[in-house]
């Protein structure tokens, strides 16, 4: 949740979108039968100049009318919402809407919660059915991690594994199936994506583990064109997987 402070350091544009986006949230909330915090909405609805809510409106009701001040919101920006995600009846991510393949992700020891949420999201969004988490890997249930997944920590399965046990995972696949996303590999445009297999990440600063590397059969890599030498593991990570998504 967001501070008063803080919203008022925010520019007047961005300052309006992050209201907008708290309404929208408050009211997914309402629209599942939980409370919400009026003051709290009151407050920063009247940075935007947006007039208080009716603390006696029943939920139903207030759940219609915060998606409305939020509509409001980004009308004044011009802008529409972001993102449109499919919710069930209670408000929680529809797993069911899923394109789930036979594919996993394999984390080696990615330690910034912000990276593992965000891959948590294109994995999500691309079809991986399960993420493997080497021991040293940022857990899926840290706050940044939840915050920067969208809720994807939720219906991605997931399972932390020692260096020994995935070795073991990796092994039961042909080798060919198992790709590392590494420099020096073919260049993603010209690998041939197996249909089904697991694919491998290493860690933002030494990249992954010989034990873990000998087990991959294929090594694909991401073309840059700028003064660093690698991307970030995250984008690098939604780059990959969206290429790996289009040939299925």
């Amino acid at each position: 949740m967001l501070t008063v402070k803080k919203l008022l350091s925010l520019k007047e544009r961005t300052r309006i979108r992050k209201i907008s986006m708290i309404l929208s949230d408050a009211a997914r909330i309402a629209k599942t039968g939980q409370s919400v915090d009026i003051d709290y909405i009151n407050t920063v609805s009247a940075l935007a100049q947006i007039s208080p809510i009716d603390k006696n409106l029943d939920l139903k009701h207030l759940s219609f009318r915060l998606e409305d001040n939020a509509q409001v919101l980004l009308s004044r920006l011009g802008a529409e919402p972001s993102d449109w995600d499919f919710t069930d009846d209670n408000g929680t991510l529809d797993v069911s809407k899923r394109v789930i393949l036979d594919r996993f992700l394999v984390l080696d020891r990615i330690r910034s919660p912000y990276n593992v949420g965000a891959i948590f999201r294109s994995a999500d969004s691309f079809g991986i059915k399960k993420i493997i988490l080497i021991e040293g890997t940022a857990s899926p249930e840290h706050v940044r991690a939840r915050r920067t997944s969208r809720g994807t920590t939720e219906t991605v399965q997931w399972e932390f594994m020692s260096e020994h046990q995935a070795y073991d995972f990796l092994r039961g696949f042909k080798p060919e199936d198992v790709i590392a996303l590494e420099l020096g590999g073919t260049e993603i445009n010209r690998f041939p994506f197996p249909q089904s297999g697991v694919a491998v990440l290493g860690s933002e600063e030494f990249g992954i583990s010989p034990e873990i590397l000998h087990c991959c059969g294929s090594r694909v890599t991401i073309t840059t064109a700028g003064t660093k030498g690698s991307l970030n593991v995250s984008v690098a990570a939604g780059i990959m997987l969206q290429r790996w998504f289009s040939v299925s």
